[in-house]
């Protein structure tokens, strides 16, 4: 074991608290598999496993234990770093610790079995303040969930469902400040330009019909790709990005290749944001091999800009790690009207938030990190808009939407 090496477990045991690590040769394989990872145009993490045809379940071997090592490593020292310390990114002479988490979560995604079907539950909403007399509180508004399944096979079905959750008090202090304010069973907020009501009541599942969808066969097209497409495309994350993310690099640098003269940071953010959304986008919505949605993280944590900031908890209080977009700021200037407590200046970023333990996305939100305006009564960390992922994958039998709310 070289001194690096030495150094990081060391952290290990120190942050943990627990007996030894695994042997010295189990722990160099993992962390010699997630340099790989994090090098320029490679990214593939060599777990040992048997070739096979897509649709049959993955048959985990040796390969599992280094994997799990690597996943060790990285996920104990998720969010520990703070700036100048150990761990975080761009200290010198130390390994990039929140980075090295989304490696190792991406590592767990590319060993997900696989199946007939594919289908995604996923829920979105819009945060509002309602300012009561009893005290300030956040709702979820404008909520909905959605669940979709397809058949990889034409002729097996594809279908989508939706339904209207109730909005809802965001957080437990939420709920508490509600319940001061009487329990109310619906929230006048302002909305964009004018006021509106939400209430705290859901609605059914909608579907025209168990087997209707845009292609009631199966075998239809996803972002404008056909099944066929997404099952062979490449694994190479630097491959991959070309494909799916495009390229900015100009942009990213500091150019701005439109000649607008706008803001070169702002463009560079829009840019980052928009990879973000991509590939959230493509991983809850696309049925892609697990090669290649472990890909598509690497990609994504190697894109210029991207940051990876830790450990945080996604809008249904479940703990992930995350990439995230550059900061931004916005200003509501009451051009649209609107009550002056809403009007102000804040600061935010989009996230991208996945499972430690699986590789599964959580949620793409948009989180606050400076108030002011319509959330100066927040705190930095509160989610002002987010879809997350209630549930993804693969099974062997027909998928039925959830009967039981969310929440």
């Amino acid at each position: 074991m070289n001194e690096k090496e030495k150094n990081v477990m060391d952290q290990v045991r120190d942050l943990l608290q627990e007996p030894p690590p695994p042997s010295q040769e189990v722990t160099a394989k993992a962390l010699s598999m997630l340099e790989d990872a994090m090098a320029p145009g490679g990214g593939h993490v060599r777990a040992p496993r048997p070739r096979r045809r897509f649709g049959w379940p993955v048959k985990l071997g040796a390969g599992l234990v280094a994997v799990g090592a690597a996943a060790a490593v990285a996920i104990a020292l998720t969010g520990q770093g703070s700036s100048g310390s150990p761990g975080s990114p761009g200290t010198p002479g130390t390994v990039d610790l929140h980075r090295k988490a989304v490696l190792a979560a991406a590592a767990k995604a590319e060993l997900a079995p696989t199946g007939k079907y594919w289908h995604t539950n996923s829920l979105d909403g819009q945060s509002y303040i309602v300012r009561a007399k009893t005290g300030t509180y956040a709702i979820v508004g404008a909520a909905s969930e959605s669940f979709h399944w397809a058949g990889v096979k034409k002729g097996s079905g594809e279908a989508y469902y939706n339904r209207d959750l109730p909005a809802r008090p965001l957080t437990p202090q939420d709920e508490a400040a509600w319940k001061r304010a009487g329990s109310p069973k619906s929230f006048r907020v302002w909305s964009n330009d004018h006021y509106f009501t939400y209430r705290a009541k859901a609605t059914p599942w909608r579907s025209h019909g168990p087997e209707v969808g845009v292609l009631p066969e199966g075998g239809g097209e996803f972002l404008g790709k056909s099944i066929e497409e997404w099952q062979n495309l490449p694994a190479d994350p630097a491959r991959l990005a070309e494909i799916l993310l495009g390229k900015g690099d100009a942009a990213r640098r500091g150019a701005d290749p439109s000649g607008s003269g706008s803001d070169p940071r702002m463009k560079a953010e829009a840019l980052q944001e928009s990879d973000i959304w991509r590939t959230a986008s493509i991983l809850s919505n696309a049925p892609v091999t697990p090669k290649v949605r472990a890909a598509l993280m690497r990609a994504l944590a190697a894109r210029p800009g991207i940051q990876a900031i830790g450990t945080v908890a996604d809008p249904l209080g479940r703990s992930g790690v995350a990439l995230a977009a550059g900061e931004r700021t916005t200003t509501i200037d009451g051009e649209w009207g609107g009550p002056k407590a809403e009007r102000g200046t804040y600061s935010h970023r989009q996230m991208i938030v996945f499972d430690p333990r699986t590789g599964g996305l959580l949620a793409v939100q948009d989180t606050l990190t400076k108030p002011g305006g319509p959330y100066a009564e927040m705190k930095p960390g509160f989610v002002i808009n987010y879809v997350a992922t209630r549930s993804e994958g693969w099974t062997h039998t027909k998928p039925k939407p959830p009967a039981e709310l969310p929440f």
